[in-house]
């Protein structure tokens, strides 16, 4: 895949991978279904071709957003463009719309919302605090982008697609065979000042890091291929020494600092699909004769 046919996100995104989609599917094996436990942004989604895709994510405004582009996304785009205009693009028009979308309880108007929020925010973080509000603030950006063309080939490729919000655990404990599994976790931290847990109101820790590890092997001994990154650093090396890793050079995304923004150690870990699984998979029961 050339970089001129690669799909950009409708999102901004902390770690998102655009950048590193060929390295990423370069370790993906053929399947029915890609399936992605966090998925974010999506820009493995977008830019690899599998028959069907089962994406899901703990953030739950991210994939209500999804699934409504899925159903309508006509009427979305038409208003969701409707707020990128000069007169949203000021910090108390944005403050505002914070205040209406953490206020709101309506699916619809928080997927509008939460759009105008991720590009009219700083730095296109996604952050909440302890009660469950947004609480990123204005990004002053000259003139936010609206993403039309990204959202309509979103909401034509989702249609391969099926969106779950629930926990990373649940998803790979219930992956068929005939599946592939990418795994783009919250990183573990180069520094205790670099932690970027609240992305969802839950956290993910060291326990959550360790326990990803431990369900990819286990997937692994059923036939299914799984892929995670994450930081290359000493702990992550450990927890994943039963794959097959992959190390290389890439630029940091996000950074308080723009100086700071250099490059970094990603790590693939490539748990892949025993032949014969050491467990037999549960839907291959011994059939009585007659």
């Amino acid at each position: 895949m050339s970089a001129a046919q690669k799909s950009r996100a409708f999102l901004k995104w902390a770690g998102g991978k655009y950048n590193l989609v060929n390295a990423i599917a370069s370790h993906l094996t053929p399947a029915s279904t890609l399936v992605e436990p966090f998925v974010g942004a999506g820009s493995v989604f977008l830019n690899t071709d599998y028959p069907q895709y089962q994406l899901n994510d703990i953030n739950a405004d991210l994939i209500a957003l999804y699934q409504l582009l899925q159903r309508r996304h006509q009427s979305f785009i038409a208003d969701a463009k409707s707020l990128f205009t000069a007169q949203t693009n000021q910090r108390d028009a944005y403050l505002s719309l914070r205040q209406q979308f953490n206020l709101s309880t309506d699916s619809y108007e928080r997927s509008v919302l939460f759009l105008y929020l991720n590009r009219h925010g700083y730095n296109g973080l996604c952050r909440y605090n302890l009660s469950g509000k947004f609480n990123v603030p204005f990004g002053s950006y000259k003139k936010p982008y609206f993403p039309e063309a990204e959202l309509h080939y979103f909401a034509e490729k989702a249609q391969r697609a099926r969106f779950s919000c629930t926990s990373y655990q649940q998803v790979i404990q219930q992956a068929q065979a005939d599946t592939v599994i990418y795994c783009d976790p919250p990183y573990v931290p180069l520094s205790k000042t670099a932690s970027f847990t609240s992305y969802a109101s839950q956290g993910f820790d060291l326990d959550d890091q360790a326990q990803l590890a431990n369900l990819a092997e286990k997937a692994q001994q059923r036939g299914i291929t799984v892929v995670i990154s994450n930081h290359d650093t000493t702990w992550t090396r450990k927890i994943y020494q039963q794959a097959v890793l992959h190390s290389l050079q890439v630029g940091r995304s996000i950074s308080q600092k723009g100086a700071t923004r250099g490059k970094v150690a990603e790590l693939f870990a490539v748990y892949q699909a025993m032949t014969t699984p050491m467990t037999p998979p549960v839907a291959v029961l011994p059939q009585k004769a007659g």
